[in-house]
């Protein structure tokens, strides 16, 4: 699927969870019922998948995790806080140049219009 199209159908997905849901909730709430909405739309979907880092020689699993991964080319990761910050934005971007993957969504839940608060990221 083109990235493009991806992310407008993630993001529909991820507006109908939190018209259903609203605000206030914790992140895992949004991100299991992303998770279900995007199934049901026939977007393939992994949840919580492994990291690593590679560095030089050696790979190095220390814990990280792409909250969701759309069509194995879109990390989608989500929040649930007052206000999204440069250290979201730079974390992104780690994930990104970690996994080699071109873009990234991240999505705020934490708030009462999603839309205006969903960040495209791109390398």
């Amino acid at each position: 699927m083109e990235t493009d199209f991806l992310t407008q159908k993630v993001i529909g997905c991820a507006v109908a969870v939190h018209k259903e849901l609203g605000p206030g909730l914790w992140g895992s709430s949004y991100e299991h019922c992303l998770y279900y909405e995007l199934n049901i739309q026939g977007i393939a979907t992994r949840q919580q998948v492994a990291l690593p880092v590679r560095y030089k020689s050696i790979t190095i699993d220390v814990g990280y995790r792409l909250v969701l991964l759309i069509e194995e080319s879109l990390i989608v990761e989500l929040k649930a806080v007052d206000k999204l910050t440069n250290i979201h934005l730079a974390q992104m971007m780690t994930y990104l140049k970690l996994s080699g993957i071109k873009t990234g969504l991240i999505i705020n839940f934490n708030v009462s219009k999603l839309v205006n608060v969903i960040k495209r990221v791109s390398l």
